[in-house]
């Protein structure tokens, strides 16, 4: 029986446990609001709420930064703002070559969390587009390119080497060769000068 009752009072537990957790999945996903798309003016009223921080002055003042996500942002209980409808923002300052990334409370109207750093997050869809149109425009590029040659991709690169402008400054790689093959050539784009750096055989890249 002893041991009958004590099967019984761990199944209870177990049991508790479980309708515990599912009750705070319940709660997290109680407001489908919450985990819905931003809206155009909720991307808006986040972005205008982040440029008027006044930690941010000196960046806004200067204009030289790019916004890269603008996205939904849920928190789980027991956080003070778990019930609230929250927007994620990752900008790039290129004036301070430093990154930007915040919480905001759009029902509070207010920037919720700021953290600004040196990591780089992945480059915005424009700026891989300027990468491309950069390194086109280039007649460094075009010397190395050949007959059906084209921009296959452009990523956010980062050089390990110290010597390398890439390893202080915002840049990307643009990558060339034929259709469904591999690169052929890659340029290298200084984003904050709006040049190309180097372009070099994909193969030794």
């Amino acid at each position: 029986k002893t041991v009958k009752k004590a099967a019984k009072k761990t199944v209870k537990k177990a049991a508790k446990k479980t309708v515990s957790k599912k009750n705070k999945k319940r709660r997290i996903k109680g407001d489908p609001l919450l985990f819905s798309p931003l809206s155009e003016g909720e991307r808006a009223d986040a972005l205008r709420i982040l440029t008027a921080d006044r930690r941010l002055a000196e960046m806004t003042a200067i204009g030289r930064y790019r916004i890269i996500a603008v996205e939904p942002l849920v928190v789980k209980p027991p956080h003070k703002l778990a019930k609230h409808r929250l927007a994620r923002v990752v900008a790039y300052d290129y004036a301070a070559d430093r990154s930007v990334h915040a919480a905001i409370d759009l029902d509070e109207v207010k920037v919720a969390h700021l953290q600004t750093g040196p990591i780089q997050p992945m480059l915005a869809r424009e700026e891989e587009a300027a990468a491309v149109s950069i390194a086109l425009a280039s007649d460094e590029v075009h010397a190395q390119l050949i007959l059906g040659d084209e921009a296959q991709a452009a990523m956010h690169y980062w050089s390990p080497r110290e010597a390398d402008i890439s390893y202080r400054r915002r840049s990307a790689a643009v990558l060339f060769g034929q259709p469904a093959a591999r690169p052929r050539v890659v340029a290298v784009i200084d984003l904050l000068d709006s040049r190309v750096i180097e372009v070099v055989p994909a193969a030794q890249w």
